[in-house]
């Protein structure tokens, strides 16, 4: 059953935010858990921002919410060396199958898209082939894996082509 998503745009410190990166990493980390020294690696260096968000490069943290409010999904638009970059993109279990992800990609889409960027750029891991399927059924296309992921020889990336829109 599809819902009426809404977004609404956040700070990254937004504490329903926080939560939901926290649901993210909970579900996730086990899906990665041999690669974990990996990660810790990557999140110790500061030059390299695979492993962090520094708050001074996002460009807007977005939620979609469902029908009463609540925070169902979450996404951030991050600059990264001058393209913009999706980051931490999830929805609780519940609200999958039902519209969340792609009324949440579509606002980031947007959001990226207003930037003037010719294309916005997203890293994901071989093991998230729900998310894989999202980006391909959206016209995502597969690309090399960039900086800062090219040590992580298990990532996945994309790219989506972009047409400038004027934000409204």
């Amino acid at each position: 059953m599809r819902q009426n998503w809404t977004v609404e745009s956040v700070p990254l410190e937004d504490p329903r935010a926080q939560r939901l990166r926290q649901a993210m990493a909970e579900e996730l980390d086990p899906r990665y858990a041999d690669r974990q020294w990996l990660f810790e690696k990557l999140a110790s260096r500061e030059e390299n921002p695979a492993g962090h968000i520094a708050p001074q490069t996002v460009i807007t943290t977005l939620l979609v919410l469902d029908a009463e409010g609540t925070a169902a999904g979450h996404g951030i638009l991050r600059d990264l060396g001058g393209e913009p970059e999706i980051k931490r993109l999830y929805v609780v279990p519940e609200a999958r199958g039902k519209g969340a992800a792609g009324v949440l990609m579509q606002a980031l889409e947007d959001h990226a898209r207003a930037t003037g960027a010719p294309r916005v750029i997203l890293q994901t891991g071989d093991r998230q082939p729900e998310a894989e399927a999202l980006y391909l059924k959206r016209g995502w296309t597969p690309i090399p894996i960039y900086w800062p992921y090219r040590e992580m020889d298990f990532s996945r990336c994309y790219e989506l082509t972009l047409a400038y829109a004027p934000p409204a």
